[in-house]
């Protein structure tokens, strides 16, 4: 059974230090939630509070209408998977995931009928009698996995569970993982550092920092229309550039490197002269034929990877910006030639000096 999860005005201090000063969430019956940021931000400390691991200084944890603030961790019937597996060494595989429900005192018959479900689910059967010491590490996440789905619980925590594989594994387990969630429909909290990897796998994403989340969305969402400097910066990679609101003739739009670049979704905020930050992904911007660029300047360096090229350019005002363009085999754009650039302007994103707000729309 999935369950909606809801924290209301959670806190967390370790002492005097505040980890998560006051946070508030709604995750969906089913949904596949992550939770991102970078290393501190206080995202495994909110996954181990839902799981019960961690103690609770303020604020309300409810699966369903249920309040589990001081719910004894084995009463909540969740599923949890770590980073460094957890899978038990002297049990074979199949031993590893028939212990939740032993401990469950569940009948044999039932206990045989999951293990052999949750070991063909993960397309694991074929190593059931062997100890993890003979698997690889991928074999291992499978079946802490299996063990963490067997005893059919209603949420299932995920702590940077594929961080320790190379990154050929990563990309396979990330998609058994959805899969196999897609399957059962379990009400999924997933916590990472690594943006692709939430970005790949979610339905939405909690953007981190500090304890406090900056942005809840889609991926395409966060990807597209990040809230603030924070979340564009961490989402992706993106250009930084310093910019200017203008305003003539009933025209509104940002001046960059003297150029003039009008926008139509600039919001209210913006007004006339104001000095803001520019968010440009690298294949928002385009390097075209000369007289068809309200930009100039000079290539530095360039690095081919396949389907794209990366061009690294230096901008005439000395900004340097990073271009991906589509590979072709002619068409190679050589170190040090001048080049002009335009902007598809419908995918910037403007933000305050400070980068605290988002100006479009």
């Amino acid at each position: 059974m999935s369950i909606n999860i809801i924290i209301k005005n959670a806190v967390k201090r370790y002492g005097d230090v505040v980890i998560i000063p006051d946070l508030s969430l709604d995750i969906k019956k089913g949904e596949f939630f992550t939770l991102l940021g970078p290393s501190g931000c206080g995202k495994t400390t909110l996954l181990r509070m839902i799981a019960g691991f961690n103690t609770i200084e303020g604020g309300d944890f409810y699966f369903n209408e249920t309040r589990i603030n001081d719910l004894n961790p084995a009463k909540r019937n969740i599923g949890m998977v770590f980073q460094n597996y957890a899978v038990f060494p002297h049990m074979t595989v199949r031993g590893n995931v028939a212990f939740g429900l032993k401990n469950r005192k569940m009948s044999k018959e039932e206990i045989k009928k999951r293990t052999d479900e949750f070991l063909e689910l993960m397309k694991i059967k074929e190593y059931e009698n062997r100890l993890p010491e003979r698997l690889s590490g991928g074999q291992q996440q499978r079946v802490a996995l299996a063990r963490a789905l067997a005893v059919h619980p209603d949420v299932l925590l995920m702590d940077e569970p594929l961080s320790n594989l190379d990154a050929k594994l990563r990309v396979e387990m990330r998609e058994v993982i959805k899969e196999i969630q897609n399957k059962i429909g379990i009400t999924t909290v997933y916590v990472t550092h690594d943006q692709e990897e939430a970005m790949a796998i979610s339905d939405r994403i909690a953007v981190m920092d500090k304890g406090v989340i900056q942005q809840i969305g889609t991926p395409k969402v966060l990807y597209h229309r990040p809230a603030n400097l924070f979340v564009a910066t961490f989402i992706g990679k993106t250009n930084v550039l310093d910019g200017k609101i203008y305003e003539e003739n009933g025209e509104k739009g940002v001046m960059l490197e003297n150029a003039k670049f009008p926008m139509k979704n600039l919001n209210d905020l913006a007004v006339d002269g104001l000095n803001v930050k520019l968010s440009i992904r690298p294949e928002e911007f385009v390097i075209c034929e000369h007289g068809c660029g309200s930009l100039k300047g000079i290539v530095e360096d360039s690095v081919f990877l396949g389907l794209n090229t990366q061009y690294f350019v230096r901008l005439e005002s000395g900004e340097k910006v990073q271009i991906t363009r589509e590979s072709s085999i002619e068409d190679t754009i050589e170190k040090n030639s001048e080049v002009e650039i335009s902007v598809k302007t419908d995918k910037i994103n403007v933000f305050s000096e400070d980068g605290q707000r988002a100006l479009i729309g």
